[in-house]
Order: C-alpha cells, then structure tokens, then sequence
C-alpha cells in the first residue's frame, strides 16, 4: 500500500496512530534538515576541475596546422594526377595547329580549361585581359654565302624587324669582344658597319641596345652569338625601337664566324673605346675574302589581346596572401607541355587537393596562370602593374614554377639570399628564408639539389621589383648539363637539360616524371606550410606586414593603380637560367 493512498482513504486517527505519525514526522523532519546542511555542505566546498578543462580557450598552434596540411598535400598531389592536366593541354594543342601562345585559340581553350576546372573546385576565379602585340614567326633561314656556303640556325628574337621575302645578302663585320661587347657607339669602327650585317657577343646590355647600336654604325641586320653553350632565343622586349633585324645563333657557330671575319679583315680590329682586340688576329692573305651571309627573318607582329587566369580560395584571411604562379602560354613554334605546361599543370594538381583537404587554410591562398609570358612576361607584368598599393602589401610571398619536368633535368632552386654570391644579387628581405623552406623540405627527402641565379628572368620578376618576397623552382631549359650535373641528378652530360626546348617536340614525351613528382610535392609543401603560417618568413617580428585583415579587403584580382613598370635585371653572365626573358644582359 501507498502512501499517497493510506493518506486519502482514511479521515481519522487514534491517539496511538497520532503519536506515531507526529514521531514520524519528527524524524522526516530531521532528515530534512540533515540533508539540507549536507547541500549547503557540498555547496562551499570547490569542486575539482575536470582533468581536460581549461579557463581559456587554446588556440591552434599555427606551426602543427602547417605542418599538418603540408603533409595531407604533399601525401594526396601526385604527378599521375598532374600528368592528366598535360594530356588536356596537349589534346588542346592539337586541336588548335599545335600551339598555345599567347593571342592564339590554343591558349584560349587552355584559358578556359583552367578556369572552369578551378571553378568546379571551388574556388573564387576570374580572368585578366590585357593585350599584347602577338609575334608569330614566319621565316628563320640563315646561311653563308661565300666562302665554303653551308646553312646555319637561327632564331628569330621576339619583335625583331623582318627582312624582305628572300631576305638579305651582306658582308659579315664582327663586333670586337670586350665586357660590354656592342652595346656602346664606340665599339663599331667609323664605317666598318655601313651596309653590313653585325656579328655581337652576347653580354654587357640588352639584346635592344645591342640591334640599337648596331642600326647607328649603319648596320642592315644583326646576329647576336650566345656566351655559353646552346642555341640563343630571346626577346628585344617591345616593338619600340627596335631598328634592324636581329637574329640569335649559338656560341659554336657565332665563334666560326667570329674567326672567318677576322680573317678577312685587313688588319687587326680593335675596339677603339678599350684599344683591345679579341686576341691575336689569323693572319691574312690576298685570297681571304670577305664572309658573305644571307638573312631571312620575318615575323608577323599584330595587335591581340589574351588573359591571365587567377583563383584564390574563399577563405583565409586577405592580410597574408599566399601566391604561387606558372605560365600557361607556349611558343608559337610547338605546345609548351614542359614549357611550361608542367608548372601549370602541377599548379592545377595542387590546388585540387587543396580544395578537398580536411583543414581549411588560415590564410587566403592565390594561384595564377600568366599569359603571354613568352613575349615578355606580359601577364604577371599586368597584374603587378594593376596592384593598388594595399593589394600589394597583402601579397605575403610568391613562388614562381617554371619548366619542372625538364627530361635531362637538373633540381634549381632559386638563389634567394644570393648565398652563391653569383648573378644579380638577392631577392626581396624574405626571398632567402623561402630558399630554405625549399631546399630544406628537399634534404628531408634527400633530393639533391642546387641554386640558380634569381635574376627575375621569369615571372617573379615583376614580384621582385614590387619588393614581394619570391622563390621556387626551375629544372633547365637549353642549358648544357655538365659531368658534375650529371653525377648529381643523373641523366647525360654534354646535353640541353631540354633538347627540345621552344621546339615543336615540346610535347608529352618531353616530361621526366621523377623531376615532374619532385617540383609538385615542393608546391604542395609550399602550399601546406604558408596557407597555415607565414612567419618563418620574419621570425623575430611574425609576418613583415601586421595589416589586420579588416584593413584591407581589396582582393588584388581586379584592377587599379598602375605602378610604373620595372626592368628585372642587373647582369648577364653563364648561368643556369632561361636566356629569353625580359632583357639579355
């Protein structure tokens, strides 16, 4: 029985049942009380904080999430994965007469490719026209004509004036050899040039100044001869000025006709600035004629415009952009799938996996597709140009991934902090500490590796002279490996890192997988280590601009204040580099 129901079926009580009751409530009553103080008891006394508590919120530990998403990205990027990206560029190429430069459909389509793949990732991504003066070429024929005629290569440089169809028929005259040989009016002897096509050196100053200088001795062409192995291709960097056809050759073939000239001048020749000749002159006899060439160069140049390609993640924060950049033109001659759709294409790789990682990047992480880097850097150009001043403090870093996949390939890694004491000197305060992460992440894999000159003949050269620390990677284009290189990374002295570099045979068969799978896991490093945390790149003081990022939301992909524009380079000498871009020293 209950007593909830004892209680409502009975309305009276003996005396017995009352004292009973009231003793029963007495001690409810007690019990009350004793459980009461027991409350107020447990009540004063602290309770013991649980084990995992803590009285402030912890935040993430920038340096465990960089290490953590470089991990899951260089784990997940693949060069299988990449290769997919280059047999897209290369079925474009296809379609569109074997070639994607700049101004042509073939890079429209890559263009568009990029993109829409970007955009289905999920990324925020837009173009950037601009135009270009687009060069297709369509005569390089060289050849002597007396005495002992043969035929050479030539290659026409990037807005060189054009010959006549049939070209030009003259005498040779080489410039005397000196540390800036053709670049002044005193190293061309009063009327040695008139009517003559000049044989010059390359070094000392610009291909421009070069054909410029020559064109004012009275000069009709010029062949610039290369100051290292290889063949010599290379841009006179804007149709402005340019005077007189101008034509590259390699050092063997500039040295034989370097000799056969002097040979068949009267006397010694002497640079009458320095008084100093090339050396000993051969002797000459009655019978040693003149050397006698002709020239045919000729170059479509018209007006077009193309697009870069800019995808940037949706979130992290704008204060601290991460930036890393490839082109995706080629040459007009083949379809660029070393040159550079390699870096393209691991671009492409990266940022997918970027996408479908499990932590999101803390800061906000850009990838750019430049256009018309053949012709000068054009596209990265553009888009410094057009930076306001705050979307340019914004830019954290940028890494440049050009040519990565060379098939007799050599491991570079751009000097940052000029600690081969070579070339132009160092990059941008930062440049140096993006050196190390690099190369450090390399001899934890135990990848060799060696530095080559950043002189900004790439498309870090804009960033360079913004002052935006730069870096990155490069695996060699026409340059000759050496017995050293060969020991080191493999593969066969005495030949071009790439052979067919600017040629048509630039195509799938023209990529080293190994090299391929070594630059994309840097990207994919790079990508991981600096989405999270930036501020190796000033350890003492954190990242070198403190912008919070409600500052400054510009979003560096539109356009706006144009900066005037900057020249990329401060020296010419035997490197390990690209010889084409923006200026030749």
């Amino acid at each position: 029985m209950t007593p909830t129901r004892s209680s409502t079926t009975r309305s009276s009580t003996t005396p017995r049942t009352a004292g009973a009751t009231a003793t029963a409530v007495s001690r409810a009553a007690r019990g009350s009380l004793a459980a009461l103080a027991a409350v107020v008891s447990l009540a004063l006394v602290p309770a013991a904080a649980p084990a995992t508590a803590a009285p402030y919120p912890v935040r993430p530990d920038p340096a465990a999430q960089a290490a953590q998403l470089s991990r899951e990205l260089v784990r997940a990027s693949s060069a299988r994965g990449a290769y997919r990206q280059l047999q897209k560029f290369q079925s474009l190429a296809d379609a569109h007469h074997s070639t994607r430069a700049a101004g042509t459909p073939g890079h429209e389509a890559s263009a568009e490719y990029v993109h829409d793949t970007l955009r289905k990732a999920g990324f925020r991504v837009s173009y950037q026209p601009f135009p270009i003066t687009y060069t297709e070429t369509r005569a390089e024929k060289l050849a002597v004509v007396a005495p002992a005629p043969r035929e050479l290569a030539v290659s026409a440089l990037t807005y060189t004036r054009s010959t006549p169809v049939g070209g030009i028929t003259a005498a040779l005259a080489a410039v005397p050899v000196d540390a800036t040989t053709g670049c002044e009016p005193a190293d061309y002897a009063a009327g040695a040039f008139t009517g003559r096509i000049a044989l010059i050196r390359r070094g000392g100053c610009t291909f421009a100044q070069k054909q410029k200088t020559a064109a004012g001795a009275g000069a009709v062409a010029a062949l610039i001869a290369n100051n290292t192995p290889g063949t010599l291709s290379g841009t006179l960097e804007s149709p402005k000025g340019v005077k007189i056809p101008t034509g590259g050759i390699s050092q063997a073939d500039g040295a034989a006709l370097a000799a056969r000239a002097q040979r068949a001048t009267a006397r010694p020749q002497t640079n009458p600035r320095t008084k100093a000749g090339p050396g000993p002159a051969p002797a000459r006899t009655p019978h040693t004629p003149a050397v006698t060439v002709r020239l045919e160069i000729r170059q479509l140049q018209e007006r077009r415009t193309t697009r870069n390609v800019i995808a940037e993640t949706r979130g992290g924060d704008p204060a601290h952009t991460v930036m890393l950049g490839a082109h995706l033109d080629s040459v007009t001659a083949g379809p660029g799938i070393n040159d550079d759709g390699s870096g393209s294409a691991g671009l492409i790789e990266v940022a997918q996996q970027l996408a479908r990682a499990r932590q999101q990047p803390a800061n906000k992480v850009r990838f750019a597709w430049w256009s018309a880097e053949e012709l000068g850097l054009r596209g990265s150009e553009a888009y410094v140009r057009n930076l306001t001043a705050p979307q340019r403090k914004q830019l954290a870093l940028y890494l440049n991934f050009d040519m990565i996949a060379s098939p007799n390939y050599a491991q570079l890694v751009y000097d940052g902090d000029n600690s081969d004491a070579k070339g132009a000197g160092a990059g941008p305060a930062g440049s140096g500490r993006l050196e190390k992460g690099i190369t450090a992440f390399l001899d934890r894999r135990h990848v060799p590796h060696e530095g080559t000159d950043f002189d900004g003949r790439s498309d870090y050269g804009p960033f360079i002279a913004a002052g935006i620390p730069s870096g990155g990677t490069f695996t060699g284009a026409e340059e000759i490996k050496t017995a050293a290189q060969a020991k080191k990374f493999g593969g066969k002295a005495g030949v071009a890192l790439d052979a067919c570099y600017h040629l048509a045979c630039d195509t799938l068969k023209n990529i080293n997988m190994k090299a391929f799978g070594i630059n994309i896991a840097v990207m994919a490093d790079a990508v991981g280590t600096y989405a999270s945390d930036v501020r190796s790149l000033t350890p003492s003081t954190g990242h070198r601009h403190r912008a919070s990022s409600t500052r400054h939301r510009a979003s560096g992909i539109g356009t706006g204040h144009r900066a005037p524009e900057s020249r990329y380079r401060t020296s010419d000498r035997p490197r390990q580099e690209r010889v084409h871009r923006v200026q030749e020293q």
